[in-house]
């Protein structure tokens, strides 16, 4: 799973010198939450979020008046609200992404190849292919089968799936601090009953059972 299938293509970007106001709205019209900063040759200078711009907004508490605020505003440009945050690649597995986002503390990467900005990548995109990779959203039901990590489980799991003729959308692992795993399943099936009987009988455990 790379950056490249799930980031937002060619995404809007501003130059350092808009005024706040200006990306503001920009973000509101598009229903965005960041925009990249570009040089006038294009090259990538940071970004700003939604969040970051607001916090140079007079507080609520101020004594200035509206006129006063909005002057003050359109003289403010989004430079003072740059971040710069080191972008991935398109060819970044998106669990480095992910890694890459909690370590520079953001919810949005700039995506650069050769130089040249061609995308960006936010939690939202993760989340949503997380969601696939689960099979949420397919027909059937999911059902975590836990077991002792060893050469052959998912074969295993799998031959006892096929002997009832069932799909599978999808199977996930997910290793345990005890030497144990859990195999996440998304089947084509209703009735899981015999299957979770045939499981266990060859010493898995069935732990749940969702629609």
């Amino acid at each position: 799973m790379f950056v490249r299938d799930y980031m937002a293509r060619a995404p809007i970007s501003i130059p350092a010198d808009t005024p706040v106001f200006k990306a503001l709205s920009i973000m509101k019209n598009n229903k965005i939450r960041h925009l990249p900063v570009v040089s006038k040759k294009g090259k990538l200078l940071g970004m700003v979020t939604e969040k970051s711009l607001f916090y140079l907004a007079p507080s609520p508490a101020t004594s200035l008046s509206i006129f006063e605020i909005n002057s003050l505003m359109a003289d403010i440009k989004v430079a003072e609200a740059l971040r710069e945050i080191p972008p991935v690649t398109s060819d970044t597995t998106l669990e480095e992404a992910a890694l890459h986002m909690r370590e520079q503390k953001t919810n949005g990467i700039p995506v650069v190849d050769n130089g040249e900005l061609v995308g960006l990548i936010t939690e939202s995109d993760i989340f949503g292919a997380l969601a696939m990779l689960f099979g949420y959203g397919n027909p059937g039901i999911r059902m975590v089968v836990g077991a002792k990590d060893s050469l052959g489980l998912i074969a295993d799991i799998t031959r006892i799936i096929k002997d009832f003729d069932i799909d599978i959308h999808s199977i996930v692992t997910i290793p345990k601090d005890d030497l144990k795993t859990d195999v996440v399943l998304r089947l084509n099936i209703t009735d899981p009953s015999t299957l979770v009987e045939a499981l266990e009988s060859n010493g898995y455990v069935v732990s749940n059972i969702m629609v």
